[in-house]
């Protein structure tokens, strides 16, 4: 089945045209846009429309995008907000202007859930083995321009999943500089979620609180990084070259709440059939994520810990699971 596919985010938006079904996703064009570069996904979508007309014969025969955000409304009239981007998406107005047949609208969480039967072993790095259980319940998290969460239930022969707002839950210290972080956060913001630190803008945050312990500069590679174009990523990576000490301290203490909050959603959720670490984030630090800190602080849950060693543990490496889920989606497969 020809479809449209879209994954739509605070920095990207990523479309496609494929053909899926219960095979597989086989992608014909794609294109990725920079979303705070446009004041709305429309004109987007017809300049996409447009390249797969040239580029690919046929008409799509349905759709689906996930977007950064919560989804309202009833199939067919669906509507959402984009949370870090000042755009709204309404289903039946995309659909009459851009001529398409239909348009389900997906937490892009729901999307990356959706898209792990389409992935290979290739696809996936392994932080902890666990125990997979066949038709357990699958949790997926990830930290890129915000933190997104989706659960996933087997139920009636497939998996069926649950969108949720889980990464603007609070944030919840562990020890006493945790405790010092929620404070400089709480004082910045109003609250202290898991979204102000656990997102590219999050790592900076605690850059920020590790820098006001310090006298409040950042000289050498930090200013160098938090000067640059991409700020969260060029911190990460003085950090994963270690050429930088508080941007590696940084960086560990991100990988360390980021460990504590995938620790608490398993103890929610008990996702014996796979917790899976997807977004932006987590395949660009994973050297990081191997050392040990990660696993640390997600086994860190007194008396939990060997319900916890059982939970298998993966980060998500293909960066259009989203996009594939979408496609899944959009053909009736998932």
């Amino acid at each position: 089945m020809r479809v449209l596919a879209g994954d739509i985010g605070g920095t990207k938006t990523l479309l496609a045209v494929a053909d899926a079904d219960d095979r597989g996703v086989r992608v014909h064009c794609r294109h990725r846009y920079d979303s705070r570069a446009f004041a709305g996904l429309s004109t987007i979508l017809a300049d996409f429309l447009d390249r797969a007309a040239r580029q690919t014969p046929g008409s799509v025969e349905g759709a689906c995008l996930g977007v950064a955000g919560p989804v309202l409304g009833a199939p067919g009239l669906q509507h959402a907000a984009i949370t870090n981007l000042p755009w709204i998406v309404d289903a039946p107005e995309v659909c009459r202007l851009h001529g398409l047949p239909a348009l389900t609208l997906i937490n892009d969480f729901v999307a990356v859930a959706h898209g792990l039967p389409a992935l290979d072993a290739k696809d996936l790095a392994v932080l902890q083995e666990g125990e997979p259980v066949p038709t357990a319940p699958v949790a997926v998290l990830g930290a890129g321009t915000g933190l997104g969460m989706a659960l996933a239930y087997w139920c009636g022969g497939a998996y069926g999943v649950s969108p949720t707002e889980g990464g603007h839950i609070g944030f919840a210290p562990a020890d006493a500089r945790q405790h010092a972080l929620w404070q400089f956060v709480h004082e910045r913001h109003g609250r202290a979620s898991l979204e102000h630190l656990l997102s590219g803008a999050g790592l900076l945050e605690i850059v920020t609180f590790l820098v006001a312990g310090r006298g409040g500069s950042a000289p050498g590679p930090l200013g160098e990084a938090l000067a640059s174009a991409d700020p969260p990523a060029a911190v990460a990576a003085a950090a994963l070259a270690r050429s930088d000490p508080l941007a590696s301290e940084a960086l560990d203490l991100f990988v360390s709440v980021y460990g504590a909050a995938a620790g608490d959603l398993a103890l929610l959720s008990l996702p014996l059939g796979g917790l899976y670490l997807a977004g932006g984030i987590a395949p660009g630090i994973l050297p990081r994520l191997r050392e040990g800190g990660f696993m640390a602080a997600f086994l860190d849950k007194a008396p939990m810990q060997e319900l916890l060693r059982r939970i298998p543990v993966r980060v998500v490496l293909d960066r259009e699971a989203g996009l594939l889920g979408a496609a899944r989606v959009a053909a009736g497969v998932a």
